[in-house]
């Protein structure tokens, strides 16, 4: 493969709101107040309800685009941008309400904040959903959840997205209502854009977490919204991400690939692990174990919406859960191999990286140690191949000969990446240049993308015309995710870290790090590539890199690269020559880059 020229400008600052980074990136809490005047509340409101209203309501709205119509309102009425955050709830709102109308009420789920409580009196407990109402009637909490039972809907008092995502992958809910604050709004509205579930929220007044307010009357309008059956559902890809989750439940896995061994799962030992276990089961009892752990199952979403979107996208519209529901077992198989090799290389990646955790659990070599973790690894990558040769029955031998060759191509790819990010942490010098590193990450990330897609195209018919035109866009698709990997390492908050600035700690190199190297004098170099001494404080280190990258706009300059490669993936998608197939690609770029 060519490398991927690093063509940026030395001297690029692009903000990230110019670039489209939306909210990511900046001082982003400057762009999240809450117009306390009701009356300036009430203006944007019923700008963006009007905005809404001129809007193509056949396809979902993009993050990037939410916010350039909440700028075209704040503009209209002479606002500042500080309001941003809130106005792109209002237009979201509007937007989507049409949507939540042809929606019945027992497939809505409410969630509600437990600051909207009195702290000091509560009387309520949590449990592993949230906080349990005991109806005392103390606060606002009681009668918002007793008026949307009423009604049929689904309630949750709780905080953050993860239980939110779980129940709407899981069928269970089809349309989200929400109050919450601005910050917790901007962390769920990602997730909430690319299940293309319909929502609509009303913001908290304060993010003080206790004792806060909201505009009461428009929470309990929200809650009224009607039921009109009969209306058109916009194109959705949430019947395919539920399918993709679905393979990964307990019950289906097995079904779609039985466990050779028979023992039991590690999780039915009673607590004795390993030991409970036929010695010869113990591979497979990790590796299952490791499957049904967690992730975003991406990959086998990629490869499900790929053949959809070949076959006459039917999985996307009105009539998708039926669609989904015919897709062979054989294609299901196929696009549960590609995650399979995916956790087969977190697996090895975890021991490389020596990291801690994984899905927020203890990983693999530290639970059990690095000899059976890279066994596990190993015996993934077979089970993976074992899966796809298995289909040979179901699919005719070259469409199983020509997805097996493109799996092998990724797999060696990404084998030569992290190959040469392993030799250059060996060497003592430290420099590298921005263009080493995009190479790196075309490599280490890009083909993942690439075969996943490739496997869905096949399994549809023949795919060759396509194939370069899905390796241009994968290219910049997988090198603007892992720079956007590279920025969640230092914001403290990423799922499968939990200590800020691991990539520096564990000597690895970055995207960050080049350009900070690039950015300095080579007397100011030298001082930098100190910092990778482990003989220092972490938390120095931590702190004084901390600085360099700020002070040199190492940050703003990385959101710029993310925003020119994914116009360079949207290019690519543009130009694929299938529509279908082109806004899929389109949807990959904005709901994966657009953060």
């Amino acid at each position: 493969m060519a490398p991927v020229p690093a063509s940026e400008p030395s001297s690029v600052q692009t903000s990230a709101a110019r670039t489209g980074g939306s909210l990511a990136g900046r001082a982003s809490d400057l762009l999240k107040q809450v117009p306390q005047a009701r009356h300036l509340r009430e203006q944007i409101r019923n700008r963006a309800a009007q905005l809404a209203a001129r809007l193509d309501q056949s396809e979902v709205l993009m993050k990037h685009q939410i916010e350039a119509h909440a700028r075209s309102v704040l503009a209209d009425l002479g606002l500042p941008e500080a309001f941003l955050g809130w106005t792109m709830v209002a237009v979201a709102t509007a937007f989507w309400r049409d949507q939540i109308v042809g929606i019945p009420y027992n497939r809505r789920l409410l969630l509600l904040p437990h600051c909207l409580r009195s702290a000091e009196s509560c009387p309520a407990a949590y449990d592993q959903l949230g906080l349990v109402c005991q109806d005392c009637g103390a606060c606002r909490l009681s009668s918002f959840r007793a008026m949307a039972q009423k009604r049929g809907y689904q309630v949750l008092i709780a905080e953050g997205s993860p239980v939110v995502m779980q129940m709407i992958l899981a069928g269970r809910a089809d349309a989200l209502l929400g109050v919450a604050c601005l910050n917790s709004l901007e962390g769920a509205l990602d997730k909430i854009l690319l299940a293309g579930i319909p929502c609509m929220a009303v913001p908290l007044l304060a993010a003080t977490c206790r004792n806060t307010a909201t505009d009461e009357d428009w929470v309990r309008e929200m809650i009224e919204t009607p039921y009109q059956p009969g209306a058109r559902p916009m194109e959705t890809q949430l019947h395919l991400l539920r399918c993709a989750a679905g393979m990964f439940e307990p019950a289906e896995l097995e079904r779609l690939v039985p466990r050779t061994r028979g023992g039991p799962a590690l999780a039915e030992t009673d607590g004795q692990g390993l030991a409970a276990l036929d010695p010869v089961a113990a591979a497979e009892a990790i590796a299952y174990d490791f499957l049904l752990s967690g992730g975003k199952h991406f990959r086998p979403f990629i490869t499900l919406a790929a053949y959809d979107a070949m076959t006459g996208g039917r999985g996307t519209g009105p009539d998708g859960a039926q669609a989904v529901a015919l897709i062979p077992d054989a294609v299901k198989r196929i696009a549960l191999a590609i995650e399979v090799f995916h956790k087969a290389s977190l697996v090895h990646d975890d021991i490389e990286d020596d990291d801690d955790f994984r899905y927020g659990q203890v990983t693999i070599h530290r639970r059990f140690g690095t000899p059976t973790a890279i066994n596990v690894g190993d015996y993934l990558i077979g089970l993976g191949y074992r899966i796809v040769t298995g289909q040979r029955g179901a699919l005719s031998a070259d469409v199983v000969a020509d997805i097996l060759a493109r799996l092998a191509d990724a797999h060696t790819r990404l084998c030569e990446g992290q190959g040469a990010e392993l030799a250059w942490r060996a060497v003592g010098d430290k420099r590298l240049t921005p263009s080493d590193v995009l190479r790196i990450y075309a490599l280490k990330t890009a083909p993942a993308f690439e075969a996943a897609l490739y496997a869905g195209m096949r399994l549809a018919g023949p795919a060759e015309t396509f194939r370069q035109g899905v390796a241009r866009f994968a290219r910049h698709l997988g090198v603007a995710f892992q720079i956007l990997n590279d920025l969640d390492d230092w914001d403290g908050d990423h799922p499968n870290k939990r200590t800020r600035g691991g990539d520096l700690l564990g000597r690895r190199p970055t995207i960050l790090w080049a350009l900070a190297l690039r950015s300095l004098p080579d007397s100011r170099q030298r001082q930098l590539q100190t910092l990778a001494d482990e003989s220092l404080p972490k938390e120095i280190r931590l702190q004084r890199l901390g600085e360099i990258l700020e002070d040199l706009g190492v940050y703003q300059q990385a959101y710029a690269l993310v925003a020119k490669h994914h116009q360079r993936a949207k290019a690519a998608a543009q130009q694929i020559g299938h529509a279908r197939l082109g806004r899929l690609l389109g949807y990959l770029a904005d709901t994966i880059l657009k953060r």
